[in-house]
């Protein structure tokens, strides 16, 4: 004959299985002594010296957390992960120059895994634009109305020489420098933007394919040589080298703007900066990737996009040269390279801004670009 158990005996024994239950599932998502709490932040190199200037302030904030940066041209960040090429790292974050790379990759990723690649939809971090600059005395000869203009630059890559523009043939050739597109998002969006001035109208996934697009890239092709991984790269050169080898450059804001006290170093002047309209606002965005990270280390990831995303941490991108994503007065912050008299700089560009072209669009620029060859 079985015997009953009493009720309050079976009580007893339901509340020690649901305390169990949560002790494991607590244990499963705390991290375990000697599990490794480092985040490996994979991010596009615009963003170095801010990441590198926030990173004591969130592992202070977070005893026992470290972080390991590494740093590369957004889209290569991306083919590279979706590729699995990072053989002596496991990222934990991406954080892109454009949330639209981090689409294309989730894209990509479901089409090749079948499942999603982050563990939350990605985050802006940060925002920037897409701007010109020319050292002083080259940027008054070729935009003597003040502006940017695609079509002056065009007409400059095809005399060559700067003494066909009228300037003194002592400046030798005209050398414009833009980031290599298949491996950038800037030079995407340089080409984005140099394509709807040709066209007259937005470039999009159906109007790139033409003679005129494909002349364009012929031309800038032959003209840029070698063009760099990333923006940051791109920059580093062309303020070492100075007007020997670089006389006009498309870049992000942030960075022009955080690296031009280096530029006055060898020109008193720094560069100018030039708004170019239209141009394209490109927001940094991270996302905590699902690839050989634990849930609890990705709640210790989170915890520091919370942490960037923070007024404090806000301000100090800021001060890197970024525009943030909360509300802030640029002007009021300190140390803002917003009110520094950076010639060309405002507060409130009166342009057209576009938003970042979406992952097709970018995608057929890489397309096009692959196929105009240089005769």
């Amino acid at each position: 004959m079985t015997s009953k158990v009493p009720r309050k005996h079976l009580r007893r024994r339901t509340v020690l299985s649901l305390g169990f239950l949560a002790v494991g599932l607590a244990a499963g998502l705390a991290p375990l002594p000697g599990e490794s709490r480092t985040l490996v932040v994979v991010a596009g190199t615009e963003l170095q010296q801010a990441l590198t200037a926030l990173k004591s302030g969130f592992e202070q904030s977070q005893p026992g957390v470290r972080l390991e940066l590494r740093f590369r041209g957004s889209q290569a960040l991306a083919n590279d992960y979706l590729d699995d090429r990072y053989q002596d790292v496991t990222p934990t974050i991406l954080i892109p120059a454009s949330g639209e790379i981090l689409q294309r990759l989730a894209q990509d990723w479901r089409a090749r895994y079948g499942d999603e690649p982050f563990y939350s939809p990605p985050q802006p971090i940060a925002k920037t634009f897409l701007v010109g600059i020319a050292w002083p005395e080259r940027g008054r000869v070729l935009f003597p109305q003040g502006r940017f203009e695609w079509e002056r630059v065009v007409q400059a890559m095809r005399a060559g020489q700067w003494s066909a523009l009228g300037a003194p043939a002592s400046w030798g050739s005209f050398d414009f420098r833009m980031t290599d597109p298949l491996r950038s998002n800037s030079g995407q969006l340089t080409l984005f933007l140099w394509a709807g001035a040709v066209l007259g109208t937005p470039a999009t996934a159906d109007n790139l394919n033409t003679e005129a697009i494909n002349q364009l890239f012929r031309l800038i092709k032959r003209s840029v040589y070698q063009p760099p991984n990333s923006t940051d790269t791109l920059l580093e050169a062309f303020i070492s080298q100075g007007v020997n080898e670089g006389d006009v450059a498309v870049v992000y804001e942030s960075i022009a703007l955080s690296r031009w006290p280096q530029a006055r170093v060898s020109q008193p002047q720094g560069y100018q900066i030039y708004y170019l309209s239209p141009t394209v606002e490109t927001v940094s965005t991270a996302a905590v990737v699902r690839r050989n990270v634990p849930p609890a280390l990705a709640r210790t990831a989170q915890q520091f996009l919370d942490f960037l995303r923070a007024p404090d941490q806000q301000k100090i991108l800021v001060q890197q040269g970024f525009r943030p994503v909360v509300d802030l007065d640029l002007t009021t912050v300190a140390g803002s390279p917003f009110s520094q008299g950076i010639p060309g700089v405002a507060v409130s560009p009166p342009v057209e801004l576009l938003p970042a072209p979406p992952s097709a669009v970018l995608q057929e620029i890489q397309k096009q670009w692959q196929r105009a060859t240089v005769g």
